[in-house]
């Protein structure tokens, strides 16, 4: 959520930040909401200040003339500003409902553009993977290897549900301990986290946490959901908190598993294991003092390429576009790895991303921090470390061989316990 006056005194910015990020929003409603809540706010103050006159003068000696017309006058009063506090009520809630739809403002470096295509690229790592074959993509790998059961996931669970069988099982942990060992030694508070989370706690971090196009599982009877990333859970952690400056940054590392409605989401590349309904990640997220968070950025992306350099993986690194930063990025550098089994030939698909939230999210979180006596909000930050679902689709295109088979990387083959994934017919 955006400071109120800020919104007020910057108006112009924030139509033209609403338009860059194509947000349902308006910010000329917001900012005549805001005057009509605070002036209201000014009405309740004089009438509670007269109130409180009107009880001062009746505690003198009164002709009982007076003091029934007093005794009137604060009867008066007490209804004026019962109709007042009702008005202010409702203002303020409308004021919230349309505040909270305004998008974080943006980078001045992030490229204005309206979708995937307008993300700019920054740098590249590795050369795509080229074959002297015709390489499979993941769910025939996946099929042939006997690691992968998508067929009875979608019988027992619904479409976009799997089974990981036999050495993707042993593979999944090994990602997990693999990104959590790096995540340690850089001074990460390890947490497995909840797998659900109240809803204010997601809206708080801008999901939408209920409506047709929301990505969020929600728990009947209860105000419940399934967190879509433990960034809910990890920026949760310290929700209404005041943390003292000297403790920031504090990085915290979630383990969860994610759950996503993917409502919406079709298309060629959502097959398999790319878009799915659930997984299991490994996230980092930053509570952050607001002069260093641009620098805990190049971090946190700093992080996640030698995580993917040690994987292997041939990635490349794009500057988000608005119209694709989401509602609470500041600013987003999307991780995109080569992807054999996409398109004609391969291409580079989306496996992690890193974000700079500002203090979008802990203002709607109420997470501050005490300087000199004074509390400021925190700046947070959030960072995939490993999205095992999309890290398995490019070691398994990447590193299939013309036998069928799939040889890992040493770096994770050291944690999985084997170098090499046979097709079934050769076990």
């Amino acid at each position: 959520m955006l400071d109120l006056r800020f919104v007020r005194e910057n108006l112009d910015a924030i139509r033209v930040n609403v338009k860059n990020r194509r947000a349902q929003a308006d910010a000329d409603l917001v900012v005549r909401l805001y005057d009509e809540r605070n002036a209201l706010q000014q009405r309740m103050d004089a009438a509670r200040a007269a109130r409180n006159a009107n009880a001062e003068r009746m505690k003198a000696k009164l002709a009982p003339e007076e003091r029934a017309r007093l005794i009137e006058e604060g009867r008066r009063l007490k209804e004026e500003i019962a109709g007042l506090e009702s008005a202010y009520g409702e203002a303020d809630r409308r004021l919230t409902e349309e505040a909270l739809k305004l998008p974080n403002m943006s980078h001045p470096d992030a490229p204005v553009a309206e979708g995937e295509a307008g993300n700019r690229p920054v740098r590249a790592w590795g050369t795509p993977t080229s074959f002297a074959f015709a390489p499979k993509d993941h769910v025939e790998l996946g099929r042939s290897l006997d690691i992968i059961d998508f067929d009875s996931g979608a019988r027992v669970a619904g479409q976009k549900f799997y089974y990981l069988k036999n050495e993707a099982v042993l593979l999944e942990q090994a990602l997990v301990r693999y990104a959590l060992d790096i995540l340690r030694a850089e001074g990460f508070t390890l947490l497995a986290t909840p797998d659900i989370a109240r809803e204010e706690i997601v809206a708080g971090h801008g999901f939408t946490p209920r409506g047709e196009e929301s990505n969020i599982y929600t728990l009947e009877g209860t105000d419940l959901c399934l967190i879509a990333t433990a960034e809910i859970t990890l920026g949760g952690y310290h929700a209404g908190q005041v943390l003292e400056a000297e403790r920031l940054p504090l990085l915290l590392c979630g383990l969860s598993h994610c759950f996503r409605r993917e409502a919406g989401a079709a298309g060629q590349f959502s097959k398999g294991l790319y878009r799915v309904h659930q997984f299991t990640k490994v996230e980092m997220f930053v509570f952050c003092h607001p002069s260093g968070s641009e620098a805990m950025l190049d971090r946190l992306v700093g992080i996640e390429e030698r995580i993917f350099q040690g994987l292997e993986l041939p990635y490349r690194i794009v500057d988000t576009c608005t119209g694709d930063l989401g509602g609470p990025a500041y600013r987003k550098f999307d991780f995109e790895a080569w992807m054999p089994g996409r398109g004609d030939g391969g291409e580079y698909g989306e496996v992690t991303s890193a974000s700079n939230c500002t203090d979008f999210q802990a203002r709607r979180l109420g997470i501050r921090f005490r300087e000199a006596g004074k509390n400021a909000f925190v700046h947070t930050l959030n960072g995939t470390a490993i999205a095992v679902s999309r890290a398995l689709v490019g070691l398994l295109e990447n590193f299939q061989q013309s036998d069928g088979s799939v040889v890992l990387p040493q770096r994770i083959a050291a944690y999985a316990g084997f170098a090499k994934i046979e097709p079934r017919e050769k076990r």
